[in-house]
């Protein structure tokens, strides 16, 4: 199965965009985790209001709106899947249910990336989700990100596990 960010490997993407997209994509993750909203509505709204909006006068970077979309999707999608994959990555004790809901979508939307958009390196992928953590989080929540997902980097894709 091939992600549209994949396809996308042929034209030259803006870092930056891509970042956006990300943190649209845990947000949107949130939405429809704690408030119940239907996916096509929160990827609407995303896409037409919050990929590209001004706030407090200062304009936000326009995300990838294909790599927010197939993020969302993806991990909709796989959600069965990505659950019991990064289950096995948290620490003994812990359990995906009982996480904090953004959190939550960070760890999923970072899971799904590193399984199906082959085109981002593994540093990347780990660097920008514990970015995210760090935007939400003052705690030890980011570091849990980074050792979660190093867990799963090292089994999804060995061979660029280790170029961290």
């Amino acid at each position: 199965m091939t992600s549209n960010a994949e396809h996308a490997d042929n034209r030259k993407t803006d870092p930056r965009a891509r970042s956006a997209a990300r943190l649209g994509a845990v947000q949107a993750l949130y939405q429809m985790d704690v408030a119940g909203t239907p996916m096509e509505e929160v990827v609407a709204e995303f896409k037409t209001y919050r990929l590209g909006e001004t706030i407090e006068g200062e304009e936000i970077v326009t995300g990838d709106a294909a790599h927010f979309e197939d993020l969302v999707r993806g991990v909709l999608r796989e959600q069965r899947d990505i659950d019991t994959h990064v289950n096995k990555s948290l620490a003994r004790g812990w359990a995906l249910a009982r996480v904090d809901s953004t959190l939550r979508a960070i760890l999923r939307a970072g899971a799904y990336e590193l399984r199906r958009c082959k085109d981002v390196p593994v540093k990347v992928v780990i660097n920008e989700y514990v970015d995210i953590a760090h935007a939400f989080f003052e705690g030890d929540e980011p570091g849990v990100v980074n050792a979660v997902l190093d867990r799963m980097a090292k089994e999804i894709r060995p061979p660029q596990a280790g170029k961290r």
